[in-house]
């Protein structure tokens, strides 16, 4: 990291809190670690659609629906930011795809870096030129799935030299034992799956109820929490229909008692809770696409076994006996998988261990720490080049020493 005792300014540009969703959550997090750190100074430039925020790390707002609002942002932050973080999901910026957030890069004379919170195996012409144009335009590309270094390569055709790996972040907090927790929560001598996060019809739930449902009749203290509310976007479109038609089956295959709907956004400590109570974590998700879950990193940090789809980041995270994967679609081999682990404690154990493993090293902290270096080297290498360009661009001084010498210039005016 470049020395400094200088403070640097360093804007996210994001949805943030209250608006409900894991980009704005993520960001949060993220800010409130690094504003930890000595002579940096993080804010938020909130992508805003109808929010209202009184947050002191919010200096700027973004019209998420208006472009001339791109516009000016990219002014503000030119005149008040040393780097802007850019965190990227096609859906929370305006224009076809998000393409309104290319005016801004456009338009920035400071450097920009880009945090892919979607990196698709089959991109659309547009999303495709979209991304690839921001990594084009940035000086550093961030990605927290390894696997999607050579997609962004291959596919978007960014330099690699741009790419950087930085993992998912996940909370670091002390909590009673897993056994004092389910005592606590009205758990005891039950075994726990949970799922959290804001309720959709991508998160494949329904697999999740009909493979608990295989399981149940060997294990009747067999007990499913499905932590969340419905997205607001599908609460929008459908109303509860989701939720609902969860409802309703577990109730026709005479599982309602083995389901629980936890219906709240959660908080982090709820969240966190409710992870280290549980013996297993499922995400049944239907896409293969999904190259980041903020909430598999969760429950990667509080080393839970996970039983999961075998979407990317999945496949990445809970390869090296860190969780089982199941087929997509299939509550027969999710079910196959949730019983290996009811009946293998030695090897949930294990499980648990190397998932903890990795999970510890993806704490807040050392994530802040890691874009906290980046920035700086960044910075520190822009005004090392500008400096460098102002020195090439100095013409020296010829002094006129000899009395009798005239200067002339090239136009024939006499100069000295």
């Amino acid at each position: 990291m470049v020395a400094t005792n200088k403070i640097r300014n360093i804007a996210f540009l994001s949805t943030y809190p209250p608006r409900e969703c894991g980009l704005a959550t993520f960001t949060e997090d993220l800010v409130n670690e690094i504003d930890k750190i000595p002579f940096i100074q993080p804010s938020v430039i909130a992508v805003v659609n109808k929010e209202e925020y009184t947050n002191r790390q919010v200096k700027h707002k973004l019209g998420q629906h208006d472009r001339t609002s791109y516009l000016l942002t990219a002014l503000w932050a030119n005149d008040n930011v040393d780097l802007l973080v850019i965190e990227h999901e096609y859906g929370i910026f305006g224009g076809e795809c998000g393409e309104y957030i290319l005016d801004l890069a456009r338009r920035l004379k400071i450097p920009f870096i880009v945090t892919t919170h979607t990196v698709l195996l089959e991109p659309s012409l547009k999303q495709r030129t979209v991304l690839r144009d921001l990594g084009r335009l940035s000086t550093k590309v961030v990605t927290m799935a390894e696997s999607s270094i050579p997609i962004l390569a291959e596919t978007y055709g960014i330099e690699l030299e741009k790419l950087v790996f930085i993992p998912h972040g996940v909370p670091n907090m002390h909590v009673e034992s897993r056994e004092k927790l389910k005592v606590a929560h009205g758990f005891q001598n039950k075994h726990v799956i949970s799922s959290f996060g804001l309720i959709s019809p991508a998160k494949g739930l329904e697999y999740g109820i009909e493979a608990v449902a295989k399981v149940a009749a060997d294990y009747n203290n067999l007990v499913y929490l499905i932590l969340g509310k419905t997205h607001p976007c599908v609460k929008e479109n459908m109303g509860e229909k989701y939720r609902q038609s969860l409802i309703d089956l577990a109730q026709s295959l005479g599982v309602r008692d083995n389901i629980q709907f936890i219906d709240k956004y959660l908080t982090k400590e709820e969240v966190i809770t409710y992870l280290h109570l549980s013996d297993m974590y499922l995400t049944p998700y239907l896409s293969k696409e999904q190259a980041v879950s903020g909430t598999l990193a969760y429950a990667m940090g509080c080393g839970r076994v996970i039983v999961s789809t075998p979407y990317r980041y999945a496949e990445e995270m809970l390869s090296g006996g860190r969780g089982m994967l199941a087929e997509f679609r299939d509550s027969n081999s999710m079910a196959s998988c949730i019983r290996s682990v009811l009946d293998n404690p030695i090897r949930k154990k294990e499980m648990e261990m190397n998932t903890l493993a990795v999970g510890q090293t993806m704490t807040w902290a050392n994530v802040a720490a890691q874009y906290a270096k980046l920035g700086i080297n960044i910075i520190g290498e822009r005004e090392h080049q500008t400096k460098d360009d102002s020195r090439r661009f100095v013409h020296p001084v010829v002094p006129n020493s000899h009395p009798h010498l005239t200067v002339v210039s090239r136009n024939g005016m006499r100069v000295g």
